[in-house]
């Protein structure tokens, strides 16, 4: 058992939050976001910090606690900081471009890709950079991985949509 629901959440300076019942909400610069704590865990906000404490020791309840912690120090961390995800597009003809609300692909296929941007997340193109912004860890990240799954990076000549700090394992190609 890793004990991290032990360790309390800091609240840097700006950000507020509010416990009701179950209910944990935090507010920062970036936005707000809400959290329902599991019925094992309980939650008290003291001086600076956030504390977890169990309700009780079963299995279920230990694992929760870690859970709770993580969930809440990624919030607090989304609405001081925000979080960022960065793609790559390599491959000729492959490019991006945001138009209005949406993400306008080109990726080899007989008609451009459309992806209509969360109203959370803000996406910006820089070249060949796709920068995708958010307090919500999770929306960031799933933004991103449904835009790297219209063209995943081929091992031969590395074309697609990548991380930008991803590393992708080449093949040698065909041999005369």
């Amino acid at each position: 058992m890793s004990r991290v629901g032990k360790n309390p959440v800091a609240m840097p300076q700006g950000v507020e939050a509010n416990v009701v019942g179950r209910e944990l909400t935090v507010k920062g610069k970036n936005g707000e976001l809400q959290f329902t704590v599991p019925a094992e865990i309980k939650t008290a906000i003291e001086e600076n910090e956030i504390v977890f404490t169990l309700g009780t020791t079963s299995k279920q309840a230990k694992a929760f606690w870690g859970l709770s912690r993580a969930m809440v120090a990624n919030m607090v961390k989304g609405v001081s900081e925000g979080f960022t995800k960065v793609l790559e597009i390599n491959g000729v003809g492959y490019r991006a471009a945001v138009k209005g609300n949406k993400l306008d692909l080109s990726l080899a296929f007989s008609h451009p890709v459309e992806m209509e941007i969360p109203s959370d997340l803000k996406v910006e193109v820089k070249g060949n950079e796709i920068t995708i912004t958010g307090a919500d860890k999770q929306r960031v990240g799933q933004f991103a991985a449904d835009v790297r799954a219209w063209r995943k990076p081929e091992p031969y000549k590395g074309k697609g949509i990548k991380y930008k700090e991803e590393h992708i394992v080449r093949k040698e190609g065909k041999k005369k």
